[in-house]
């Protein structure tokens, strides 16, 4: 079997992942947007990781509905890295080792990374921690390094796999809740997609015609308004036309028509958000696609974002949700985005602030 990694590419993206993740950067400095919010910002960053850092257990889960699951270790893994801490010995970096070792356990010896208890939706769990490997690779010790390059190539493998099942009606190019499914949703396929994007940062030979088909399933979900439907054409919730816009300009097709479409349809609706049955994962969705668009999109969601969701963070500084830990995660995330710093989500800098 081919490795997905040559040494060579390897050792060159973990040299340019490092040099990605830079520290105590001011959040003025990052961005305009975020600068009249920034104290607030870091006062709320700094609560919701004292949060995380509670109730974390010593094998790097969480208590909570989906608190085992793999997935979402790895987005609170991410929300630190979001911020630009690093593996380590100090308190932060044991936390991001912590939730690394939790991931790396619970994959199998085929590469799939189960989600705990919820084996029937078990690619998102998969993908989301496939996501975390490839950010994370290039800024571990040699040893731990080493074994989160294998765990990250057998797990693209079942992701490559699980997209080659789709054979027919409309789902080629997607993915979704099991590697065998011949189905798809635009969710899970996104997270499948950023997945195969940080590999391929990192150094991963993930084959071209994985990526067009992605894109083409992602195109093919769009309806005459703007709207991405889940697994139809059109008619989703404004959370998809935040995918669809972060899948696009993720893989270079930020002036594209679909592109234009789905902002129009963003711009609209993004305010009702807080309502939506999935909210946390649709700011995630919506803040990163508002960001990548740049210029009025950013500066208006930007704002609405610090004004709506700091007033919600609760004392003990986390975000109230069926899981804390993972409605957490996905605000920190949110809130991160100007941050720049998971490798993955680096904005074209032609792109206006």
């Amino acid at each position: 079997m081919r490795p997905l990694f040559s040494r060579f590419h390897f050792s060159l993206a973990c040299a340019l992942t490092l040099s990605l993740v830079i520290p105590a950067l001011s959040a003025q400095s990052i961005s305009p947007v975020l600068a009249p919010h920034a104290q607030d910002v870091e006062a709320a960053l700094d609560n919701a990781f004292e949060y995380l850092l509670r109730t974390q257990h010593a094998d790097g889960s969480f208590d909570g509905q989906y608190g085992k699951s793999a997935g979402v270790v790895a987005l609170a893994g991410m929300s630190f890295l979001a911020a630009g801490h690093t593996p380590g010995n100090d308190r932060y970096g044991s936390f991001i080792n912590d939730c690394i070792d939790y991931v790396l356990l619970q994959q199998n010896e085929d590469g799939y990374i189960l989600t705990s208890g919820k084996p029937d939706k078990g690619m998102y769990s998969h993908n989301i921690s496939t996501l975390f490997l490839a950010e994370v690779s290039g800024m571990l010790d040699p040893e731990r390094d080493v074994q989160v390059r294998g765990a990250l190539e057998k797990a693209i493998r079942v992701i490559l796999g699980a997209q080659d099942h789709k054979k027919r009606g409309g789902h080629e190019g997607g993915w979704r809740y099991s590697p065998k499914a011949t189905d798809s949703d635009l969710s899970v396929s996104g997270w499948a997609l950023m997945s195969l994007k940080a590999a391929r940062l990192n150094g991963a030979m993930v084959p071209e015609k994985n990526i067009q088909d992605a894109i083409t399933y992602v195109k093919n979900r769009q309806g005459e308004n703007g709207s991405l439907g889940y697994q139809g054409k059109g008619g989703g919730r404004v959370a998809l036309s935040g995918l669809g816009i972060l899948c696009l300009t993720l893989t270079g097709h930020h002036d594209s028509p679909e592109v234009q479409l789905a902002q129009r349809d963003l711009m609209k609706r993004y305010q009702k958000l807080p309502k939506d049955s999935h909210s946390e994962y649709g700011l995630y969705y919506v803040t990163q696609a508002a960001f990548q668009l740049g210029g009025d999109s950013w500066e208006q969601i930007g704002d609405w974002l610090y004004r709506t969701y700091l007033p919600k963070q609760k004392e003990d500084g986390s975000w109230s949700g069926k899981t804390p830990v993972y409605s957490t995660s996905m605000i920190l995330l949110s809130l991160t985005v100007p941050y720049r710093q998971l490798p993955i989500y680096q904005r074209d800098e032609t792109i206006d602030e």
